[in-house]
Parts: C-alpha cells; structure tokens; sequence
C-alpha cells in the first residue's frame, strides 16, 4: 500500500495540474458514475492528503461556495495514471502496482493527441477498469483500483477527516493526539505506528526504518515508552516522509552509511536500514535483521540496536 508520502505527492501533482480548470469527469468502469456524474464540469479548486486519504475540492463554475469533495483511498491496487500533451508534464503513475519501496517512473505518457474545437485535449480510449478519469485542457488523469473513491459534502469529509490521526507531513499538525494514545495504550508501538487513527500516513516502511532509527524495539507497549521516546518517533518520520516527498521513493539511511551515494540514487540496494533485509547483517551492527509478522503485516528489526 502505498504510504502517506505517496499521497502528498499525487496532491501535489494533480493541483499543479488541474486546479483553476474545469475538469471534465467520468467512470469509464461505471462504478463510479453517479460520482463523477456530480464533478463533471465542476472547477478543480484544492488537491490535498491526509495521511493516505485524498482530497480533491470541486466548486460549481458560477458560485465558488458550492463545493463538494472527491475522497478517495488507493489501498492495496489503486494507483493513478497521467498522460497528455507536452505541457502536460505528471509522472506516469504514482500508486500501486509497485516495486519494493514505491514505484513511480517516467514522465507523463506523450503522444499525438487530438484536439476539440475548444482547444482541449480529446483523450485516448481508457485502458483497463478505469474507477474515475479527470480530463483537463492538456491531458488527463485515470484512477484505477482504489479501495475508496466517494463523492461527499465539505462537512461529510471533515468528519471523515477528524476520524484520522495527525499526519507527520502536515506543518500546522499537532503530535499531542499522536502522543496521548500511544502513551495510554498497552499495544505494542509497532502497531500504534500503523493505526491510521493514531497517526496518519505511515506504512511498513517508514515503521520499521523509524523504529531502527530510533532504537525503539517494535513490541514495546506504547505506554512503556516515555514522551520523548514517543516525540522522537514523530519527528522521524517527520523528517523521513519529508524525503519520501521530496524524492519519491522511501529513503531512509544517514548519507554517511552510503557515502558517495547521493540519496536521489539510494533507492534500492542503499535506501533502508532493516526494511526487506532480514536474514542480512544491521548495516550499523553487523546483528542479523529480524522479521515476524504483526497484526498481518511482515516487521523488521534489528535484536541489538532495537533492544
């Protein structure tokens, strides 16, 4: 699945592209067309994440007041998919399917692209089941597989929304409700970490690296932890998600793990600590990397540095 950083990219991209436009939106899947039927000709006006929760604002061309929201979730399989004209500029898909870590490869698919009398793009014929398809004045976006894809009210997606913990890459977020429900919990703080109602955004990956990193051992209650322990998680993986943005794969490691490897060209075979490297040798300690499953997903830990 992919992880909150994800998210916050595709926000970013799909605004960069689509917001100030009136989008044309359809289901050509038809399981969401009742959905798109309410967005089409409607105005893009915010594209923004939480956690791994998507938000896109749609305001009525004639009143700006009027808005109401496309939320979806990718889940598992979802994964949007971007192509158009040469000022049309997106990735090729963010999302899933993936390799380890992330995938997110190329620049947007580029072709002879017809126009309509209007001077808009005229897209291509969708290809697979394609849940929801925004079609701008250069190109278009597809968003096949999501696990959630709904049409609310702006009060039905805030309280959708007040339902999620705080997201590590929001700068106005507030960690105390992050620290208040760890510090009350007797679960173990590798579960708290993916409980998206105790914060929000982070996956297996960032889990386990900021576990590593902070040499918390995963099976630690959370009340067992001190605050400092807990505000020290949340702020690496404000910092890690922040790379995550910024290159679009999950970089974990200190450059003076990997000296003379830049971060942008970590990813794989430098990027993580203990992510996938069970059975390997801790990068710091020489200890073999661990992994056993909790709550259903694979961890991974380091037995001397996360004693």
């Amino acid at each position: 699945m992919p992880e909150g950083h994800s998210i916050h990219r595709l926000g970013r991209q799909l605004g960069d592209l689509f917001v100030g436009q009136r989008l044309r939106v359809t289901s050509p899947q038809g399981r969401f067309a009742a959905g798109a039927a309410v967005l089409d000709g409607r105005v893009l006006t915010c594209a923004r994440a939480h956690g791994k929760h998507l938000y896109l604002d749609f305001a009525a061309p004639c009143d700006p007041d009027d808005v109401v929201v496309m939320r979806s979730h990718l889940g598992i399989y979802g994964a949007w998919s971007f192509a158009g004209d040469e000022q049309f500029a997106a990735a090729s898909s963010i999302g899933a399917p993936r390799r380890v870590g992330e995938r997110e490869s190329g620049s947007a698919e580029e072709s002879a692209v017809a126009y309509d009398d209007a001077g808009r793009v005229v897209p291509e014929p969708p290809v697979g089941a394609v849940r929801a398809r925004l079609v701008g004045e250069h190109g278009w976006a597809d968003l096949r597989g999501p696990a959630l894809c709904t049409v609310e009210t702006p009060e039905e997606a805030r309280a959708a929304e007040a339902k999620l913990g705080p997201d590590p890459l929001d700068p106005q977020a507030d960690p105390e409700p992050f620290l208040r429900a760890a510090a009350k919990s007797k679960r173990a703080i590798g579960v708290l970490l993916m409980e998206q109602n105790v914060v929000s955004g982070i996956g297996n990956i960032f889990r386990a690296e900021s576990l590593f990193r902070r040499g918390v051992n995963p099976m630690t209650p959370g009340a067992s932890l001190t605050r400092e322990d807990l505000l020290g998680l949340w702020e690496e993986n404000v910092t890690l998600m922040a790379v995550g943005v910024r290159v679009g794969r999950i970089i974990t490691t200190d450059s003076a793990d990997r000296p003379d490897i830049p971060d942008t060209e970590a990813w794989p075979e430098h990027a993580n600590y203990v992510y996938h490297r069970h059975g390997q040798p801790c990068l710091r300690c020489g200890t073999t990397v661990l992994k056993r499953d909790l709550n259903g997903r694979g961890l991974y830990w380091c037995p001397s540095c996360q004693a």
